[in-house]
């Protein structure tokens, strides 16, 4: 399987380098981008011993979005003689320094994690205890009651976005909407983490067991019902449920093969190929009568007119970036600032910085004649427009550190942390992809929703256990 990932990987990107057809510093800069990213996955497949979905992410992500999508909307520029699709004009001189900027931010961020990752220390401290166990029925049962809560509360408002479109106005605060969906929703999950736990750690009388299947299955239609595709984007749905299997079944997804397996043929041939057959003209029984018809389909306009959507923005955003940066200047932190404050209120904060997304759509929208800003923007131009080639080095080295931070997580034996950490890592997808703001503050809102919650009940339930055994030990003293 190792040996399938490497020739698919050299296949793939073999054939969009030779059928591009562009001027030779660009294509020799997309060949140099190719081939570091090669080198890092052949590393990660082959010498890496640690399991590291981050790393896995991490290459899948920038091959979708740093390769193959750019190429495909190069060779359709040179097709029809267009833009890209935001309106922003193509430069082989752009390219060339947008894929510089790849280049160094994927050549630190490899290099910062393999020399950290010698470093790390891996903490076995947990919560493995007798008293944890004894407590943590109790913490299951109040937070299947809190769940119960929210789903009350909440129910309008989870009917509402069910049966409304697609971009309509908010029926509530944009606080309380982000507090309902990316942290009280979200306690489900936390408390079919505990189960899991509870199943695995404890030994259990079939009647207990019983209890705690019953259990599990609230907790997951409660889940089902707060994150389903009516209420949620795919980009948060697809980190809890991949999450859930890896929970469920770790054995699908405990190495770097098979998880890279999953992640490459998910992202780069199921979604893609899955697109072109719901776009194709074609009826099913044609397409079973002459397959070549699919075939066609696929190497015609379909997979070009699935790379060339904003979906798959994230590297001409960064040549539009610098565009911007050309003409407004450095924010010199501003927007990373805006980004870790995304809690305080614009009400509070009147001169508080929008997005990077929409602040590069509005640039496009005043100087390109775009007609949409609230576009993605990634890491390495959220570096970029902070403070330059020195920003896209110092997020690259950050970045590192925190997947090792939460590589210490996934290896030890707090099960929270443990899978909160798997999420990260299969959240990188959105993260990577920007922006900063909405990619850290949504994992922030999940961690508070998953673990701060648990940390809060079972700090509460820890202290009552404790002023009841003082206030035994108080009145045996009396008598």
């Amino acid at each position: 399987m190792k040996k399938l990932l490497i020739i698919l990987f050299i296949l793939i990107s073999g054939w969009l380098l030779l059928s591009t057809g562009s001027s030779w510093q660009v294509l020799v800069s997309f060949s140099i981008s190719v081939f570091l990213l090669l080198t890092i996955l052949y590393l990660h497949l082959f010498l890496e011993k640690t399991y590291s979905p981050f790393i896995t992410v991490f290459i899948v992500f920038s091959f979708l979005f740093f390769i193959v999508a750019p190429l495909i909307q190069i060779k359709v520029i040179d097709s029809r003689n267009a833009d890209f699709m935001t309106n922003f004009p193509y430069d082989s001189g752009d390219i060339v320094f947008t894929n510089f900027l790849v280049i160094i931010f994927n050549t630190v961020f490899f290099l910062s994690y393999w020399f950290l990752k010698g470093r790390r220390r891996i903490s076995k401290i947990t919560l493995n205890s007798n008293n944890y166990y004894k407590r943590l029925p109790l913490t299951i049962m109040i937070l299947l009651v809190f769940s119960f809560l929210i789903a009350i509360v909440s129910f309008g408002f989870v009917k509402n976005e069910m049966i409304k479109a697609s971009g309509m106005s908010l029926d509530v605060s944009t606080g309380l909407f982000l507090l309902w969906k990316k942290v009280l929703f979200l306690v489900p999950f936390a408390g079919i983490i505990l189960c899991v736990e509870y199943y695995k750690k404890n030994k259990k009388t079939s009647l207990n067991l019983l209890y705690l299947v019953m259990v599990l299955v609230l907790f997951i239609s409660l889940l089902i019902w707060f994150k389903n595709p009516l209420v949620e984007k795919r980009n948060a749905l697809g980190p809890i449920y991949i999450t859930l299997i890896y929970l469920f079944i770790p054995k699908l997804l405990n190495s770097n093969v098979k998880t890279t397996f999953f992640m490459f043929f998910s992202m780069i041939v199921v979604f893609p190929l899955s697109a072109v057959i719901t776009h194709t003209t074609s009826t099913l029984g044609d397409i079973i009568k002459r397959p070549s018809l699919l075939i066609n389909q696929f190497e015609g306009e379909g997979i070009n007119e699935v790379f060339n959507t904003l979906h798959y923005d994230a590297f001409v955003n960064i040549s539009a970036t610098v565009d911007y940066v050309k003409n407004e200047g450095f924010s010199y932190g501003e927007q990373l600032l805006s980004a870790f404050l995304f809690f305080v209120p614009r009400s509070l904060w009147e001169g508080k910085p929008i997005n990077t997304g929409p602040l590069v759509g509005q640039h496009l929208i005043e100087h390109y004649g775009f007609n949409y800003s609230n576009l993605s923007n990634a890491m390495v131009s959220e570096g970029y427009i902070n403070f330059g080639i020195i920003g896209v080095v110092l997020i690259a080295i950050v970045l590192a550190y925190t997947v090792i931070y939460l590589l210490t997580w996934l290896e030890g034996t707090h099960y929270i942390k443990k899978m909160m950490a798997f999420y990260f890592a299969i959240h990188l997808l959105f993260f990577l992809r920007g922006d900063f703001t909405n990619g850290f503050s949504y994992y922030i809102g999940t961690l508070i929703g998953v673990l701060g919650i648990f940390k809060l009940v079972d700090f509460l339930i820890k202290n009552a256990f404790l002023n009841q055994k003082l206030w035994k030990q108080k009145q045996k003293n009396i008598v």
